[in-house]
């Protein structure tokens, strides 16, 4: 209903250790004029740092990151950062996997095989205060 009707654009971080398809995901980020990508980074640990920095509204986060994988940063972006919406791109599609992303707060649960149809859904659930996960 407020599809960005006078509002501030929102501020996303992404955390994902591939090159070309933390690529990607900012080309189809790009694709919604209400989002803004104010950070990009390829390990846990400095998701963690620019989430406790920035307080971005949306962080779209790989779970097999380097450093520190993106369920053990997700607990410490939950604190650090209450606020921020998480999404999380993977891999892996396992309900066990799935569950503990969910139990950790997520918005959204996001197969990379599927990312291109579903990113922006699950982007515009979250802000909208809905959940989404990945069919298949």
């Amino acid at each position: 209903m407020s599809e960005s009707e006078g509002s501030s654009e929102v501020r996303v971080l992404v955390a994902e250790d591939s090159v070309p398809f933390r690529s990607f995901i900012g080309e189809k980020l790009r694709e919604n004029s209400g989002l803004r990508i104010v950070g990009e980074v390829s390990d846990g640990l400095e998701a963690v740092r620019l989430a406790r920095q920035l307080k971005p509204e949306l962080i779209i986060l790989d779970i097999g990151l380097a450093t520190l994988d993106g369920i053990n940063a997700a607990r410490q972006i939950r604190e650090l950062s209450p606020k921020s919406k998480i999404i999380f791109l993977s891999m892996e599609s396992s309900p066990a996997v799935v569950q503990e992303a969910f139990n950790l707060g997520a918005w959204g649960y996001v197969a990379k095989a599927r990312a291109a149809t579903d990113l922006l859904i699950a982007v515009q659930m979250a802000l909208e205060g809905r959940r989404f996960v990945s069919g298949g």
